[in-house]
């Protein structure tokens, strides 16, 4: 009942169906049953809507599967230590639907996963019950596409991908999906809906390290990376603009391709483009940082001793995730070299890094006491020009401060 389950399981619940959302998070399920929402894209409004309605409940205990028709996989998918995929909540859910699964019942896979989970890791566990996949029960993959934050693409109205271990699987997954999403889009199989999602954020990935790489050239070459950017989008035709970055964070963009990464390192192939991206992105704080003791010391500062704020510490904005977030990365960098950290962000009220807590600051109060001011997530609800007006030294990964007068009293950089 996470960012991609709670949204899923509403608008089924709107789509007509009686739904049951499982947690093992005991907290969370005690919250939804208060009607309490933790996902910022599903109003707690909703949450108890659909609670009243009877169309919506929630539990802990697996044994509800036992009267399920259908049931969608959305546990995560992050990284090991060793940046292998960690499966294990794959693994955990899939034995806990095995022990009810039951003639007719259809089984979808959600999470973010490497091609051939779907027919090498689930099929063989449901298999052992004896039943048959396509005949007697029903096993597909559809990959999330939740953007959080996103007013306008939602659960319903994203087109949702679904390949089928069989033909009759595919079609039956499409049945279920069709009462949440206007629109359904089936391919042959599911290795090939995993790949689909897999070539969706490398995509992203690739472009972001190509524009990351472009924005330390036009470092070198004195060039203004976010004007070239802005002017090169202007062609109708053969171009989408991405843009520069402290660096990339959340669930998909930094993981994904790593996925597929280790995936053909099995078949002895190496994904160079990938590799080489997430190089590129992963060294981004470290790039950052060492812009902003540039910056410091042409103001005669060292970052040793120095106060600096980090605006923004989500992974993107107007969102208080902070998984993968560039800022944590920045901030310990900067407190390693003796730096003393603060940090605003209204959308994250808390914050530690490496087990230590960093301060919050309230931007109600003067900025003029930090020696710089470094936005990292550009959030919608901070006041930019009071920034520059204020603080004698900002250093702006995210351009926020594009086309404000920006007084004598304020030095300002750019990523």
């Amino acid at each position: 009942m996470g960012y991609v389950g709670l949204p899923l399981s509403i608008e089924f619940a709107r789509g007509g169906l009686d739904v049951t959302g499982v947690d093992v998070a005991e907290e969370k399920i005690a919250q939804l049953k208060d009607g309490a929402s933790y996902v910022p894209d599903v109003p707690s409004t909703t949450v108890r809507e659909m609670l009243d309605s009877g169309a919506f409940h929630v539990t802990t205990e697996y044994t509800v599967l036992a009267e399920m028709d259908a049931a969608c996989i959305c546990v995560p998918t992050p990284l090991g230590k060793t940046r292998d995929p960690d499966i294990s909540y794959i693994v955990a859910a899939v034995a806990e639907i095995s022990a009810y699964l039951h003639k007719g019942m259809v089984v979808v896979l959600e999470s973010t996963t490497y091609p051939g989970t779907t027919d090498e890791l689930v099929l063989p566990k449901l298999a052992e019950t004896g039943l048959r996949v396509g005949e007697d029960f029903y096993l597909a993959f559809s990959p999330e596409r939740v953007d959080p934050g996103n007013a306008v693409y939602t659960v319903r109205n994203t087109p949702k991908v679904i390949g089928g271990v069989t033909e009759e699987c595919t079609r039956k997954a499409a049945e279920l999906y069709q009462h949440a999403v206007e629109t359904v889009v089936p391919v042959r199989d599911a290795r090939t809906a995993e790949m689909v999602k897999l070539l969706e954020n490398t995509y992203r990935a690739i472009n972001i390290g190509l524009v990351n790489e472009l924005a330390i050239m036009c470092d070198r070459l004195d060039l203004d990376v976010w004007e070239i950017i802005d002017a090169a989008k202007t062609k109708p035709f053969g171009f989408m603009p991405f843009y520069p970055s402290p660096g990339l964070g959340g669930h998909c963009i930094p993981v994904d391709p790593l996925y597929l990464s280790w995936k053909l390192k099995t078949v002895n192939y190496t994904a160079q483009f990938i590799e080489l991206a997430s190089n590129i992105n992963s060294n981004m704080p470290e790039y950052v940082v060492g812009k902003i003791g540039d910056a410091l010391n042409e103001a005669r500062k060292s970052v040793n001793g120095s106060k600096i704020l980090i605006l923004g510490v989500a992974y993107k904005k107007n969102v208080g995730d902070t998984r993968e977030s560039p800022a944590l990365d920045i901030i310990g960098l900067l407190r390693h070299k003796g730096a003393e950290i603060c940090y605003a962000d209204r959308f994250v009220p808390s914050l530690e890094v490496l087990g230590h807590p960093v301060p919050a600051f309230d931007l109600s109060q003067r900025l003029s006491a930090f020696d710089c001011v470094v936005i990292v997530t550009d959030h919608s609800d901070v006041d930019y020009a009071r920034v520059v007006r204020e603080a004698p030294l900002v250093f702006d990964g995210r351009n926020a401060t594009a086309g404000l007068e920006i007084p004598n009293t304020c030095t300002l950089y750019k990523l």
